[in-house]
């Protein structure tokens, strides 16, 4: 619940905030890139307040080296589709077919937030969220539930554990783990 309303929010902050610059006939992939940049700083610092809680077993470098990596990746995506949407259109069509370059903006960049959202989801669930595991075991039919010993098990060999332990052992001196 946490995470749509985040995600809502960030949307209304990069929606909004593309459509004004595109009415300064700006290029669609710089305006969408402004405006991605302006609500991924929103969306970070909501998440880790409200949507992600600190592990224990991850450096909070690791945190922000995720959330950022997967938000570059997320980026090259966006841009993509909102330069694929609009690629077809004569080169000078931001000013001579506004309305239509406009119109096939919005259109790009609401495939391209459905796709970024499934994409920041997944990625921020299997290496931020430590209550994944324990999350899909509740997915499961009663008779089918690992055991809170399995669980465990299964925590400890996960990738996004080892990666938190690393990333712990692995943090500078003085650095907040």
């Amino acid at each position: 619940m946490k995470f749509g309303i985040v995600g809502v929010v960030a949307f209304i902050i990069d929606w909004g905030l593309m459509n004004i610059l595109l009415m300064t006939h700006m290029h669609n992939v710089l305006a969408t890139s402004i405006s991605f940049f302006v609500s991924l700083i929103f969306n970070y610092l909501a998440s880790m307040k409200f949507v992600f809680k600190h592990r224990p077993d991850m450096a909070r470098w690791m945190e922000i080296a995720i959330f950022f990596v997967a938000a570059l990746i997320g980026w090259f995506m966006n841009e993509a589709i909102v330069w694929t949407s609009t690629s077809w259109m004569p080169h000078d069509s931001m000013y001579s077919m506004h309305t239509k370059y406009v119109l096939w903006t919005n259109v790009g960049k609401l495939v391209a937030t459905v796709v970024v959202m499934i994409w920041n989801f997944v990625i921020r669930k299997w290496l931020l969220d430590d209550t994944h595991t324990n999350a899909m075991n509740r997915l499961r039919k009663s008779e089918n539930r690992l055991s809170q010993e399995e669980l465990e098990a299964k925590w400890e060999n996960s990738f996004s554990h080892r990666l938190g332990l690393w990333s712990l052992a692995h943090t500078p001196e003085g650095w907040p783990k």
